[in-house]
């Protein structure tokens, strides 16, 4: 009788031991997690701020004070990334240009798709077999799947993240020499919504080739370099009288619509023609005078023009131009950090 007690005593000893051990387990994990979490935030932004764009935007999926630092350490103005697409499977590849590094992801979700427009990290994708629009974005693998919608090679793009209400797709198409068809979605639209517009203006292309959306507006550059703007919120669409900027023979007659680019920052935008034999001449739109004023200097701005054979990274300064030519491209875009 003595043995049988003696013996139920060691069990509830050892029982009791290993709750004790697994209890021990359980808070030093817990401790460790909210060593992490208590983190000051001076420190964290320390860490953080040395981390490239995809381990932030990783980074900024623990918690929500992990997620306020990294948004307070990401750099607006970071050169922007070059994606590039391969000849065969599934592996893309990123370049930083500041860093000179590249980065490959495996994306499978972009087979079969055509890369139409990219802000905010992600890409507005297009896949012709289907007409599916969809966003993705390449470094959280998240997809948003908008309504189908047929796209021949018209322009396109959206106004901000598709994470945000204020979401706006917009595409214009050439109808007839006066008339262009504007369509528009948000990302909790059902369908599409497409409107005729007349031009409204003599002498004006209804071609449409060049789109960049800034300060609440939707800039289009026709072939002939006039200006169309839609105005999104109260569904207009007008041609402004400004006239177009002027274009160097020898750059009209090399590139055609090739050699000129459409960009915006900060509230301005930009006409930039190029021409692989000649320097950039770059026009900035003047909103209150109406008329566009050539730039000698941008102030350290850099411009991506991703042109037919080569990509050509342009960095201005206050004293001089730096040109970099990078890889042949075959059908790269470019990813801003913001």
């Amino acid at each position: 009788m003595a043995g049988r007690k003696r013996r139920k005593h060691r069990l509830l000893s050892e029982t009791f031991k290993d709750d004790k051990r697994v209890s021990t387990k359980e808070n030093d994990e817990q401790d460790h997690q909210e060593s992490w979490s208590i983190l000051p935030s001076e420190l964290l932004e320390l860490i953080i701020s040395r981390l490239t764009l995809k381990d932030n935007i990783r980074t900024s999926s623990v918690c929500k004070k992990w997620l306020s630092v990294a948004l307070s350490v990401r750099k607006v103005n970071k050169p922007p990334w070059l994606m590039y697409f391969p000849k065969l499977g599934h592996l893309f590849e990123f370049y930083d240009p500041s860093k000179r590094k590249t980065y490959s992801l495996e994306l499978p979700q972009l087979h079969g798709c055509r890369i139409c427009y990219n802000k905010d990290g992600w890409l507005l994708l297009y896949k012709p077999r289907t007409q599916r629009v969809l966003f993705f974005n390449p470094f959280t693998r998240e997809m948003i799947k908008l309504p189908r919608f047929e796209m021949t090679y018209q322009i396109v793009a959206f106004s901000n993240s598709p994470k945000s209400q204020n979401c706006i797709l917009f595409t214009v198409k050439h109808v007839s020499p006066t008339v262009v068809a504007i369509s528009t979605c948000s990302p909790n639209a059902t369908e599409w919504t497409t409107v005729n517009y007349h031009n409204r203006l003599p002498f004006v292309s209804s071609i449409w080739n060049k789109l960049v959306f800034c300060n609440g507006l939707f800039y289009c550059l026709s072939l002939t370099g006039w200006l169309g703007v839609y105005d999104p919120i109260e569904h207009t669409w007008s041609i402004r009288i400004v006239p177009p900027p002027r274009c160097p023979d020898n750059f009209f007659v090399k590139n055609w619509w090739k050699g000129k680019f459409m960009a915006e920052n900060k509230g301005d935008i930009f006409v930039i023609y190029t021409c692989y034999s000649e320097n950039p001449i770059i026009y900035k739109l003047d909103q209150e005078n109406k008329e566009w004023i050539e730039m000698k200097t941008l102030e350290g701005v850099t411009f991506v023009m991703i042109g037919a054979n080569k990509i050509h990274l342009k960095v201005f300064g206050s004293t001089r131009l730096m040109t970099y030519q990078h890889w042949k491209a075959s059908g790269e875009v470019v990813i801003k950090d913001q």
